[in-house]
């Protein structure tokens, strides 16, 4: 890892209830909104296990749970499996749009409809326009609004960013209706190819949490890296 030479001011955030273990609480160490973040000092960040949310950035410090693990795709070395391999064929005629990260009401309509979907009892189901752009957007770093399009319909849009040797996962959502296309994982497929394109070493995944189902599937893209100890590890996925 490159070394950070400058103090970074973090503060904890109040315990609460995990949003992903329902037995378990919850804490988090946010850099200080009065620090002034850039895409270059985030891709340091991100090499130490922390990730953002809008502006805020942020790595889990959880009493007496380690259950999150930073995970990176080193793209380079990738190979899709089978299954993967299906996907990949069975979007060869999906279409995509790199946009910048602006307010598009064709995408918050559509983010939306996958919260209601999805996650109809959680709060972001009722975003309004502006909460939709201060989760996914963020005032410093280089983030795309990645469209994928079949027969020039919108049917899912992933939220990357741009960094120094990487590109990084925000968030994917899509129209239900195409679930039979597996627009999540195919988004994942693309953001590796785009990557390897760029000439760039990595793919950021965010967490991977081995008992909960919506964050363990990130295991699935091999070969993976995970942040144990501190230190970026090959994991696995037969242990």
């Amino acid at each position: 890892m490159a070394k950070l030479t400058t103090t970074i001011p973090l503060f904890l955030s109040e315990k609460h209830s995990c949003s992903y273990l329902d037995d378990r609480i919850a804490c988090s160490a946010f850099v200080h909104p009065s620090f002034e973040l850039n895409s270059a000092f985030y891709s340091r960040l991100l090499e130490r296990g922390f990730r953002r949310s809008g502006d805020y950035v942020y790595a889990p410090r959880c009493p007496q749970c380690q259950a999150c693990t930073p995970a990176r795709l080193p793209v380079a070395q990738f190979k899709p499996k089978r299954n993967q391999q299906r996907c990949l064929k069975k979007n060869q005629d999906t279409r995509t749009v790199i946009k910048p990260a602006q307010f598009e009401q064709a995408h918050y309509d559509l983010y939306l409809r996958y919260q209601n979907s999805r996650h109809s009892d959680g709060s972001m189901a009722k975003s309004s326009p502006e909460e939709y752009l201060n989760f996914l957007g963020s005032r410093w770093c280089n983030t795309f609004f990645v469209e994928f399009l079949v027969d020039e319909q919108l049917i899912a849009v992933a939220t990357v960013d741009r960094l120094d040797n990487a590109l990084s996962a925000v968030y994917t959502f899509f129209d239900p209706g195409f679930s039979h296309l597996s627009p999540g994982m195919y988004a994942v497929l693309w953001q590796i190819e785009w990557a390897k394109q760029l000439k760039l070493d990595w793919l950021y995944l965010g967490f991977w949490i081995k008992d909960c189902q919506k964050m363990a599937y990130k295991i699935e893209y091999q070969p993976i890296e995970l942040l144990i100890d501190n230190v970026w590890q090959a994991f696995d996925l037969r242990r």
